[in-house]
Order: C-alpha cells, then sequence, then structure tokens
C-alpha cells in the first residue's frame, strides 16, 4: 500500500499546490486559465509532439487497445446520453452530460500516473488514448450538440464546422505531425530535441497545479439536490463503471496481456477532465453538474485509484 501512496501523493500534492494557492489568493483569479493556456499551447503539445515523432509504427499499431478504449469511453457515452435523453434532457445538455460520464483526464493526470505506475511504456498508450479522448469523444460531443442546438441544419456544413474545430485543437494537430515527422524519417536536431523536452517536461506539473486551480475556483452551489445527485451518479460511473468496462472487453474480449489491460483499466478509471466543463462554457450550457463531476471524480479517485494500483501491483 505505501508503494501505491508513494505513486498517487505526488500526483495529488500538486493539485493541492494549485488548489491551496488559489485559496490563499497566492495566484489569482486568472491563473488557472492562463496555466491551462501554457498546458495546452504549448507543454502537452510538446509532449505528444516528442512521444509520437519517437514512436514505430509498431508502437501506435494497437488495434485492440485502441478499441478496448474507445468502446469503453463510447459505451459510457451512449449509455448516460439515453438515460439523460429519457429523463427529459434536451440533446445538448444531455451530451454535456454524457461526456462528464464518459471522459478521463488521461492529459492531466494519465501521463504523470503513468510515467510513476509502468514508466516510459505508458507513454505511448496514454498518447493514443488521449487522442482518442480528445478527437473522437470530443468530437462525437461537439456533433450532438450542435445538432441539438441547432446552430447548423445543413450536414456537410456541420461536419465542416467540426472537422475545422478538431484540426485547431493542438492537442490533436501535434500528435498527428509528430506522427508525420517519424513517417517521413528526419532525426530532429539536438536543439530542437532538448527545447522539445525542457518544455515537455512542464506538462505534468503545470497540467496537474492548473487541474488544482480550477477545483479551487469558486462557484454557485446548484439549486435542490437532484444536481448533486446526478453528479455524484456520474461519479460512480466514471470511476467504477467504465473501468470495469475496459477490464472486460481488454481481458475477456481481447485477451490482451496483462501490462496493457493493467494501463487500459487505469486510463478508463482517471477523473473526469476539464473538457466537458470548457464545452459546457463555450456553449453556455448548465455547467454546474459537469464542475460537481469533475470535483467529485477528481476527489474520489484518490480513493479509487489507490485501491485500483493496490490491487494491480499486488504479488500474483
Amino acid at each position: 500500500m505505501l508503494s501505491t501512496l508513494e505513486i498517487l501523493l505526488p500526483v495529488f500534492a500538486l493539485i493541492f499546490a494549485g488548489f491551496f494557492c488559489r485559496r490563499r489568493n497566492l495566484l489569482g483569479p486568472a491563473a488557472a486559465s492562463e496555466l491551462n493556456r501554457f498546458v495546452v499551447w504549448l507543454a502537452l503539445p510538446a509532449l505528444l509532439f516528442d512521444t509520437m515523432a519517437h514512436s514505430t509504427w509498431r508502437q501506435l499499431d494497437q488495434p485492440a487497445f485502441i478499441a478496448t478504449f474507445s468502446i469503453a469511453c463510447a459505451g459510457v457515452f451512449v449509455v448516460v446520453l439515453i438515460a439523460r435523453l429519457a429523463s427529459g434532457r434536451n440533446l445538448a445538455d444531455a451530451s454535456v452530460d454524457a461526456i462528464a460520464a464518459s471522459y478521463p483526464n488521461t492529459g492531466y493526470i494519465g501521463f504523470p500516473l503513468g510515467l510513476l505506475a509502468f514508466g516510459k511504456a505508458s507513454l505511448t498508450p496514454t498518447t493514443i488514448a488521449t487522442i482518442l479522448v480528445a478527437c473522437v469523444l470530443f468530437a462525437l460531443a461537439i456533433v450532438l450538440i450542435e445538432a441539438g442546438l441547432q446552430t447548423e441544419r445543413t450536414p456537410h456544413k456541420l461536419g465542416a464546422k467540426v472537422l475545422w474545430r478538431l484540426m485547431k485543437n493542438p492537442l490533436i494537430a501535434s500528435p498527428i505531425m509528430g506522427v508525420l515527422f517519424a513517417s517521413a524519417g528526419v532525426s530532429l536536431p539536438q536543439s530542437a530535441g532538448s527545447f522539445l523536452k525542457l518544455l515537455s517536461g512542464a506538462a505534468s506539473p503545470c497540467a496537474l497545479v492548473s487541474l488544482g486551480l480550477f477545483l479551487a475556483e469558486r462557484r454557485p452551489a446548484a439549486e435542490g439536490s437532484s444536481g448533486s445527485v446526478t453528479s455524484l451518479v456520474l461519479t460512480a460511473i466514471k470511476l467504477i463503471a467504465q473501468p470495469a468496462l475496459a477490464w472486460w472487453i481488454a481481458a475477456r474480449v481481447f485477451s490482451l496481456p496483462a501490462h496493457v489491460v493493467d494501463m487500459a483499466v487505469l486510463l478508463a478509471a482517471l477523473p473526469t477532465g476539464t473538457g466537458p466543463y470548457m464545452l459546457a462554457e463555450f456553449y453556455g450550457r448548465e455547467a454546474r453538474i459537469t464542475s460537481q463531476t469533475i470535483l467529485l471524480s477528481t476527489l474520489g479517485s484518490l480513493v479509487s485509484l489507490s485501491l485500483l494500483l493496490f490491487y494491480l501491483r499486488a504479488p500474483g
């Protein structure tokens, strides 16, 4: 158990550092968004590009892992979407709730936790998972929200709008550029490699501090108990149902090697990332359930991830 805590404590200590600095007003109200911009536009793209530029097609060719993670995310998304639509939510709000229950925080927590738990072997699977989350799952949510709001009725125009949004996303463009660079067989100059290493080294700590700053922001409490109950349900789905589904697919359907199963389950068990909240804010949807789910799942993951890592690292 002590070795498990040694893995988790640095991760949550960085989150707490950001939380503490914001609550003590050591960092201002714009700190979360500005540090988040640094991570999204510089540090994490550098890490993704560098990882993919030094990956081989053999490393990236993991169809069973891709299918496992995709089905685990999509399955939870679809089930929650249908349940929320049946409860009377409109398509746009139901889509925001669905992505809140199925959007693992692979970028902010996945990379540092994977490195501590599995070493550099975790970088490629985590990068693949990040692309699936940031590209496929995000695109699906955007399409459904746009359709629900009916801001663009023409299918080909809606598709073009979504494609353009994705192309402008640095978390999608950078790994694609890295793959193209690796395919060209060109080696990076030493100075460029050092630049990427220095910049990518800041990705994990800054991302975790930024998450702490975000969680420390005081937001209006939801009226009544329905919002809190919904957030608790979405949190339970995210921390329990999604990793359980990932384990079943990886171990029972595809019979993947044990270490790949462990990485797939750990990535699926990550708490909800900030992406759903950003979507809710961008489209002007009700964001209280989403922000509560992010907070509850992040706090709850301290226990759930501790238990999961203890189980994964237990002898036999």
